[in-house]
């Protein structure tokens, strides 16, 4: 599987440094080349120093061929349109621009040759938005050239809602994600359409919006309209959480709902699903590759029979493990 990534700004240099540092995770997988329209020794230093994840501990280098990273060369680009681009031969072009909602900048990859195309983020030019551990099996690959990797939130949320349906039966519920400030707010007020989202993003928690609950609906079409989101962005850098609360048709017990947590963790071919029983906090799951990872301290029942349920998800890096995942799936169903 021949992977050329396209936009190399947080999501792209984590699919790297991801792969990178696991790449026995996805045999098969080789990135061919990245295009970004910053300058090469912008990438190179960007991917080496990175303020989230700390330095690439190996040796890094840049030549007329692209960038060096431990003796593996990886050609870059800098075409402002990768149509312009021959990638012919390559079978998954991972759009992370975060500019392809429109059929037109998602399918530029196909037209300069590329077999498929992974947005990395909601798109309505997708022909199927994915979640792992949610409706993978509906992947078809003679219809589906361009996919969405859907939002980190519908990450961490699909397979929760989909695991807590599969037991117990989802009739409502509400989530709200406690989600890490993005580059999408301002570092200092600055007019915005939004006026919350018009306020400094590491001094206030800023009450918002989430396309989590859209997706939900797309990519679990039998639960849609059972569950409500929205988002509260809070001043940290990174880490986000989902705290949901759900009314099912069969009111379980808290250690049924932990046992079932601790056992998607433990499965074989796991690793969207985790569970804790430590009392952690946002930093100690930096990093973390499981699309979200369930706190079972923190599990409630009410005495009406609403669960409460609260888990934590590295919005960058473990959406960035479930990029490579999907391309191993598409590589697996060739």
């Amino acid at each position: 599987m021949r992977i050329f990534i396209n936009g190399f700004g947080r999501i792209g240099r984590s699919v790297l440094r991801a792969f990178l540092q696991g790449p026995d995770r996805w045999p098969g997988l080789e990135v061919v080349g990245i295009n970004d329209i910053a300058a090469a020794d912008m990438c190179a230093y960007l991917f080496e120093f990175d303020s989230i994840f700390g330095p690439w501990r190996g040796v890094i280098s840049l030549d007329d061929a692209g960038l060096n990273v431990d003796g593996r060369r990886i050609p870059l680009h800098r075409a402002r349109d990768i149509s312009t681009l021959d990638l012919r031969g390559v079978d998954l072009v991972m759009e992370c621009t975060g500019r392809a909602d429109g059929r037109e900048m998602a399918a530029r990859g196909l037209r300069a040759g590329a077999a498929r195309v992974l947005v990395s983020g909601p798109s309505q030019a997708a022909d199927y938005t994915v979640v792992m551990g949610a409706n993978e099996a509906g992947l078809d690959l003679r219809a589906h050239r361009i996919l969405s990797n859907a939002s980190c939130t519908t990450n961490a949320l699909a397979p929760l809602v989909a695991l807590i349906d599969r037991e117990w039966g989802v009739v409502t519920g509400s989530m709200t994600t406690i989600h890490c400030y993005t580059g999408s707010q301002p570092t200092v007020d600055a007019p915005a359409a939004d006026f919350a989202r018009s306020r400094a993003a590491a001094v206030s928690m800023v009450p918002t919006t989430t396309s989590a609950q859209r997706l939900l609906d797309h990519v679990l079409p039998d639960l849609a309209g059972r569950i409500e989101g929205s988002a509260v962005r809070v001043p940290v850098v990174s880490v986000s959480a989902v705290d949901l609360a759900v009314m099912t048709q069969r009111v379980p017990s808290v250690a049924a709902v932990n046992d079932a947590f601790r056992a998607a963790a433990s499965s074989v071919g796991g690793g969207v699903i985790g569970a804790t029983d430590r009392a952690l906090v946002s930093t100690d799951l930096r990093m973390r590759r499981e699309s979200i990872v369930m706190a079972c301290p923190e599990t409630r029942i009410t005495a009406g029979g609403m669960l409460r349920v609260f888990g934590w998800y590295d919005n960058e890096w473990g959406f960035s493990n479930r990029m490579l995942d999907v391309a191993s799936l598409l590589r697996g169903a060739a």
